[in-house]
């Protein structure tokens, strides 16, 4: 398999592993402080197929791109990423908010895709009745937010700090590259890529904040998708980011979702870890081949 980068003119800055005679495509969409890097385990799970990999407007090394984000913006970006390819047809598997991203792309873009993987992402997140939209945010993301206010003064200092996290209680070397990556700079002071804008740009999708195409595309849902639940969630506590009650009403909801728990994993080791990976190269398999 060989790896490239592509640069989408005006757009979006893309890794694509891809073998000699690709079975299918899988366009990999990461999530909302996340880069293309955390799908380097599912690459290697997934041999036979090419992986397009953006880095989102506002991350990585798409982290110049401008707003207004949302959603929206973000399908049409990786939609015109396969277009720019010349990839007819895809398998989109979303992360976290990747989910979202690979909802409303089947709502706008229905043309690309006939299936779905969803990846501990891709539902509204579930909120206390009466927390405003930016409560909301700091008690989701606040140790995210925190993060990308902060510099660092070498690879290594930013390494550490990745190393407490409790998530990463388990540290690999895919995690480690995944962490470098996410480092802006040639010298100190580094900083995370992820712009803090965009972040707080595109949060309010993912909790229903306002009637928005996301919710619209939700329910309107025409493809088959599969919801990949971590058990654990974004610090490795115990219930998930969704839990199994919560996926099993949008399942009731949704006749075309079907929930599978992933044991052993929390919201990040899903994409991160030999384990995880290997649950999303599982359902992308049995989901079949898309050209």
């Amino acid at each position: 398999m060989s790896r490239r980068d592509v640069q989408v003119p005006g757009g979006v800055y893309c890794h694509v592993w891809e073998p000699e005679d690709p079975v299918g495509t899988v366009l990999a969409v990461h999530g909302i402080t996340s880069s293309s890097r955390a799908w380097e385990p599912l690459a290697r799970h997934l041999p036979e197929w090419r992986i397009v990999a953006p880095d989102l407007r506002g991350r990585g090394q798409s982290n110049t791109l401008s707003g207004p984000y949302g959603m929206a913006r973000h399908a049409d970006d990786v939609a015109a990423a396969l277009d720019h390819l010349g990839i007819e047809h895809a398998l989109p598997v979303g992360h976290s908010m990747g989910g979202f991203v690979v909802v409303t792309l089947a709502h706008r873009r229905p043309d690309l895709m006939d299936r779905l993987v969803l990846v501990d992402g891709g539902l509204p997140l579930p909120m206390p009745e009466g927390l405003s939209a930016d409560d909301a945010l700091h008690l989701t993301l606040g140790p995210a937010a925190q993060r990308l206010s902060r510099t660092f003064d070498s690879p290594e200092q930013y390494i550490e700090f990745w190393q407490q996290h409790p998530a990463f209680s388990e540290w690999n070397e895919d995690v480690e590259r995944y962490v470098r990556y996410d480092l802006q700079g040639d010298a100190a002071p580094y900083r995370p890529a992820t712009s803090y804008e965009a972040m707080a740009g595109d949060y309010h999708d993912l909790i229903g904040a306002e009637c928005n195409e996301f919710l619209e595309a939700l329910t309107n849902l025409a493809v088959p998708a599969t919801f990949l639940r971590a058990p654990r969630g974004m610090i490795d506590d115990p219930g998930g980011l969704f839990s199994a009650e919560y996926a099993a009403e949008w399942a009731a909801k949704l006749p075309g979702l079907a929930v599978v728990n992933v044991p052993g994993v929390n919201h990040y080791t899903i994409t991160l870890s030999d384990h995880g990976a290997a649950a999303v190269a599982d359902a992308v398999q049995k989901q079949g081949v898309a050209s």
